[in-house]
């Protein structure tokens, strides 16, 4: 019989709040929005990070269940009831009292650019992510990452000509209850609406000139973006739980202006 060094006694008396894998690759079966409320299935690449607590006595867990158990679910459609059915496997599996498991991977969405109506793809970073406390309470989080346009409102009351402007990145993590669902679509698109600008991939002459003096005409701090974001996420009665956080990638200054808000409602 070969020897499972990893179920030996640990004499040194220290439980580990998180051990597991992470950078795990995989494809994932997730739910795409489509028009009058439908969805379609798409697989999309990602990255999983994997965790588990570990009590005192325990020398090491067993670090092949993670990928056994992540395997078994591949095929899935996974959505927050799914990572809840993963991680209460994962716990029962490597006999833990708590488990984390974070899903990242890039999400494409078609933008029309604004004048030219010119399609092309805009890539999104965005995440699932659950866990399982020693109570055995569960907690679902999606997240985003949407990049946006500020302009600075100071520089463009102070100045003769035009203003400064930049670009900056919106993350947006909320947690709402396993019977609900709010897509990645409509989280962007909220997104985005709160900015001097949105961001797209393709921009013709006339589509750049039109983004340019949407941004003069709406300029924004990194304040004001975050309190239209907070303002539109207190409005959805859905979400129980939400963190903003903003950061401008200044174009004047080396520096970055950044800002940031949670809240449980």
């Amino acid at each position: 019989m070969i020897k499972d060094v990893q179920n030996q006694k640990d004499s040194r008396n220290i439980s580990i709040q998180k051990v597991g894998v992470k950078d795990v690759e995989i494809p994932l079966r997730i739910e795409r929005k489509l028009n009058d409320n439908k969805s379609e299935l798409e697989v999309v690449y990602a990255k999983a990070k994997m965790s588990v607590s570990l009590p005192s006595d325990y020398k090491g867990t067993h670090m092949s269940r993670f990928i056994e158990v992540l395997h078994e679910y591949q095929k899935e459609s996974l959505n927050c009831i799914d990572i809840e059915k993963i991680l209460f496997d994962m716990k029962k599996r490597l006999d833990a009292k708590n488990a984390y498991l974070k899903l990242s991977f890039k999400y494409f969405i078609k933008k029309q650019a604004p004048k030219s109506a010119l399609e092309s793809l805009m890539c999104y970073d965005c995440a699932f992510e659950g866990e399982i406390d020693d109570n055995c309470n569960y907690k679902f989080y999606l997240i985003v990452y949407v990049p946006i346009t500020t302009l600075c409102p100071c520089s463009k009351e102070i100045s003769d000509f035009g203003a400064h402007n930049q670009r900056a990145l919106l993350k947006i993590k909320i947690s709402y209850d396993n019977d609900k669902q709010i897509w990645i679509e409509d989280l962007v698109k909220m997104a985005e609406s709160c900015a001097s600008s949105e961001i797209y991939p393709l921009l013709k002459r006339e589509d750049e000139k039109f983004v340019t003096e949407q941004a003069y005409k709406n300029p924004k701090f990194v304040e004001d973006v975050i309190r239209e974001v907070v303002l539109k996420l207190d409005k959805n009665e859905i979400i129980n739980y939400y963190e903003v956080e903003i950061e401008a990638f200044e174009s004047i200054h080396n520096h970055n202006a950044w800002a940031c808000q949670k809240r449980i409602k």
